[in-house]
């Protein structure tokens, strides 16, 4: 069968290298892909944009179904015009992707539904939104209501920062239309975890958890980005922890889009907070997968991920069952110099292709491409195209192992002004060590 994943990024690369690897799959689409896709055994990129051009694609091709990678498709309405096209798709319809595509409508969803999450107020008007924090105090954070590529949410360790975000958002328009609403949060201390599952309308099936590294620098620091790296296993959750997140997050949320009329089919990932005592807080819903977590997590499924996107399009989800690699995955981003505000693009990459060469006789590490590009007059010759440009992700027996595996290839990637962190995996391993 011929399948069909949409989007760019890293997430995409591994989604589409995971399903081509199923004996049942001739061929993955990836619309539009990248340069990693483009040179990937059964992949092929597709420059068709739009969702009419991209339903005819899927109906002439015989498509047995299709995959959304990223969220900006699910709020324009892709899913919906799938289905109505009588085309199997797996990901929400706009409505339940509100959960994602407005933090005003997933906080009060949260709050009607008894999930865990921290306490807030919304605000269109700056004035209003000053007043509250003078009241509140710092630190608090600060979250764009809208879609900004993970990269909306401030943290206010100051009154002053906080006042500052608020005028950077609601004001200066930082964010443009994302920011028109603001989100102004209680701020919660504790340790942030990643926990991503597939959902059918009714039954729900957890993927392997992981830990994603939000800052651009070292130690937490600098601004926030859509990730600077993650690994699978995370040590943070235990399996007593893992049944209290399924009963106290994911099924009230799955049920509770049920009871409200918007079943939810598609990846969900809720980004956690958990604290000193196992308290769980949800910090946010992604209506997707992760990126840099799916790639980990990816690497580590032996399953047919093919087939456990069949069940859940049959809402049988309840009969799935997941076999993953006993090892750790760590994903590494080499990020632009520039990223997150201004990107520098067209910088030439080597020692990648000898690498990407490699990595198909081995089967401990893979190098996932997301801002990147092929010069043309050479198909084997890699220059940089966006903010966040590689996901190098790799297995060791420990996380101390799969990090230090990861960076060893990291290291023989090149390109001017490249950026990454040194300690993706550091508070797992802090964790390890000194439990």
């Amino acid at each position: 069968m011929k399948l069909l994943v949409i989007g760019s990024g890293g997430r995409e690369h591994a989604l589409a290298w995971k399903l081509v690897q199923s004996p049942r799959v001739e061929k993955v689409f990836v619309a539009p892909g990248n340069a990693g896709t483009a040179n990937e055994h059964g992949l092929e990129n597709i420059t068709i944009s739009g969702i009419p051009a991209l339903i005819d694609f899927a109906q002439s091709q015989k498509i047995a179904f299709t995959v959304v990678g990223p969220e900006l498709p699910l709020a324009e309405g892709l899913v919906d015009a799938f289905l109505g096209a009588g085309l199997k798709i797996f990901g929400p319809t706009r409505k339940a992707a509100q959960l994602e595509i407005s933090k005003s409508f997933a906080k009060d969803f949260m709050y009607r539904h008894n999930i865990p999450t921290a306490a807030y107020a919304t605000f269109t008007d700056a004035q209003a939104a000053h007043q509250y924090i003078d009241q509140q105090g710092a630190p608090i954070v600060i979250k764009a209501a809208g879609l900004a590529a993970g990269k909306g949410v401030i943290v206010a360790p100051t009154l002053e920062m906080a006042h500052d975000a608020i005028d950077q958002i609601l004001i200066s328009k930082h964010f443009g239309e994302a920011g028109v609403e603001i989100i102004i949060e209680e701020f919660l201390q504790g340790t942030e975890v990643s926990f991503i599952v597939m959902c059918d309308g009714q039954h729900v099936l957890p993927l392997a958890t992981s830990q994603d590294h939000k800052r651009l620098l070292d130690g937490d620091t600098g601004p926030n980005t859509g990730g600077m790296g993650a690994y699978s296993p995370t040590p943070f959750i235990s399996p007593g922890l893992h049944a209290q997140i399924l009963r106290e997050v994911i099924y009230p949320a799955i049920h509770g889009m049920a009871d409200e009329g918007t079943p939810y089919t598609g990846f969900l990932y809720a980004g956690l907070m958990i604290t000193k005592d196992n308290h769980v807080s949800v910090l946010e819903f992604n209506c997707r997968m992760g990126d840099p977590e799916t790639q980990p997590i990816l690497m580590r499924l032996k399953s047919d991920l093919s087939t456990l996107i069949e069940q859940a399009l049959d809402g049988t989800l309840d009969q799935a069952e997941t076999d993953w690699d006993r090892r750790v995955a760590l994903g590494i981003v080499m990020a632009a110099g520039g990223y997150p505000e201004n990107p520098r693009k067209g910088d030439i990459i080597t020692g990648l292709s000898d690498l990407m060469t490699r990595q198909d006789s081995v089967d401990d590490f893979h190098i996932f491409h997301s801002g990147t590009a092929l010069t043309n007059n050479n198909q084997q010759e890699f220059v940089t195209a966006g903010g966040r440009v590689l996901c190098v992700t790799a297995l060791g027996d420990n996380l101390k192992l799969a990090q230090q595996h990861a960076y060893d290839i990291a290291k023989r990637i090149r390109f001017d002004n490249s950026c990454m962190r040194h300690d993706i995996g550091y508070h797992g391993i802090d964790f390890i060590y000194k439990s």
